[in-house]
């Protein structure tokens, strides 16, 4: 029988003007316990992924597509409500958020306990898709199956970001689009409030 697996928490989307794509995923509560873990697209459309444990490297990586996975410390602090600190192997990223656009008041309008249920998230799947080009549901790897329960969303205004200990510039559009997996982030840097549901086969 297919089993469900839910992590709860944040998704941060940026990107830089060296061309840099970064995905942060921050899960207090998970399957595998409090996680956090970061996507990296380089300008050349290498995929890499930084994951802080063998267990969480091995999930993440057959749910989505990587060319290269590394096991390095993740840690993700927020010293103060608007400010994300993240330190995960060569990366050090900085960034601060601001207001909620028009889409960040409608999903939090919606509640919480509906707003996590796959069905309502399939529901949605076809007008997100019309109106910001994103996908909420969809088939994952390895014949997994994946929701996005996105509860709200908060503007990125400012980063500071390097690698190797080299800036990636400044703060600029998710584009190209990242390729990890079906679903995406918006162009527009983000930080959103999600409930993620896998189920695996």
């Amino acid at each position: 029988m297919a089993r469900r697996l839910r992590f709860d928490g944040w998704i941060l989307g940026a990107g830089t003007a060296s061309g840099t794509r970064v995905v942060v995923g921050h899960w207090p509560r998970s399957p595998l316990g409090p996680l956090s873990d970061v996507m990296v697209q380089r300008p050349d459309g290498a995929r890499l992924l930084l994951a802080p444990t063998r267990d969480a490297a091995d999930f993440v990586a057959a749910t989505y597509a990587f060319d290269e996975v590394r096991l390095v410390p993740v840690v993700v602090q927020r010293p103060d409500p608007r400010t994300w600190a993240v330190t995960a192997g060569p990366l050090r990223l900085r960034v601060t958020t601001g207001r909620r656009p028009p889409l960040g008041r409608l999903l939090r309008a919606v509640p919480p306990p509906l707003a996590r249920t796959p069905v309502w998230v399939g529901l949605l799947d076809r007008p997100a898709r019309l109106l910001t080009g994103l996908r909420t549901t969809g088939s994952a790897g390895n014949g997994r199956t994946e929701w996005y329960g996105v509860q709200d969303l908060h503007l990125v205004t400012a980063l500071d970001a390097s690698w190797d200990g080299e800036p990636l510039g400044a703060l600029a559009p998710v584009h190209p689009p990242v390729t990890f997996g079906f679903g995406s982030v918006p162009p527009r840097p983000s930080l959103a409030r999600v409930t993620t549901t896998v189920q695996l086969p």
